[in-house]
């Protein structure tokens, strides 16, 4: 008997018109759908005039959750999976129900649309050759500057998600961990009272201060920082490739690349 699907269905992260043509379609089809909460959902599919059935999972639930949802799409059941709002997996349950499908060679189908850090990105204007999505800062203050001084070195666009009633706390630690970096706070992305606020993390933090409160979803992103320069003698840091294996020639392109000169530059350096 052959298995179902599991769908991985991108909802609204605001606007509902933001809903994909597909992704309503395979809300219809689908035999069951799997979302965080049923309530919430229950307004979108009834916007939609969507009659599938619909059963909870979240964070609570998901370990029990996974073994049921697996045994319908091992019985040939089609599922879709949706999270509150945008894409699932992205900071939402979902991972261990997916990994579990994928060992059980059960197709695995996303549905893609909405998502929050992408365009919050889009909309920005900071880099987007690069960027990592590191979701939620930790609640404290003292933990979150630790995480913020894990990827501070990283040559990338930082995206995370914020709880309003924690960004001016966070806004005062990004001061502290990266100084006048360029920073942005995307607020109510796709809603009526849609914002972005761009400059560095303390100039954020007095425009929010003067506000009586802060609301709504919000997306924070950093800039890139100033690459640090490697001083150390080229020489030396082909050496040091040379050590961890990298054949001789390969140590010279690397160190080329990583500080904008020519390989001929550096062969003369280490020939010398």
């Amino acid at each position: 008997m052959p298995t179902g699907t599991l769908y991985v269905v991108a909802t609204p992260i605001g606007n509902l018109e933001d809903m994909t043509f597909r992704a309503v379609r395979t809300l219809r089809e689908v035999d069951l759908i799997a979302c965080e909460d049923t309530r919430q959902t229950r307004k979108l599919l009834d916007h939609y005039d969507i009659r599938t059935g619909a059963l909870s999972y979240h964070d609570h639930n998901e370990a029990s959750r996974t073994t049921d949802l697996l045994n319908r799409l091992e019985a040939g059941q089609n599922i879709a999976l949706v999270s509150d709002a945008g894409t699932p997996l992205l900071s939402d349950p979902g991972y261990r129900l997916v990994h579990a499908a994928v060992a059980a060679n059960i197709p695995v189908v996303p549905i893609p649309g909405a998502s929050a850090a992408l365009s919050a990105l889009a909309a920005a204007g900071l880099a987007t050759d690069e960027f990592r999505f590191c979701g939620f800062l930790p609640p404290k203050s003292g933990q979150r500057r630790k995480t913020l001084e894990a990827v501070a070195d990283e040559s990338a666009t930082l995206i995370f998600y914020e709880a309003p009633h924690r960004i001016l706390e966070t806004l005062e630690d990004i001061e502290a961990v990266y100084g006048p970096r360029e920073v942005v706070v995307a607020r109510e992305l796709t809603k009526l009272h849609e914002e972005f606020l761009r400059g560095t993390a303390k100039e954020i933090h007095e425009k929010l201060a003067a506000r009586p409160a802060v609301k709504g979803e919000i997306t924070l992103l950093i800039g890139k920082g100033e690459p640090i320069a490697d001083t150390t003698p080229i020489p030396e840091a082909v050496a040091a490739l040379e050590a961890q294996g990298i054949p001789r020639m390969d140590a010279i392109k690397l160190v080329a690349k990583a500080r904008g000169l020519s390989k001929r530059d550096v062969y003369k350096e280490v020939s010398e």
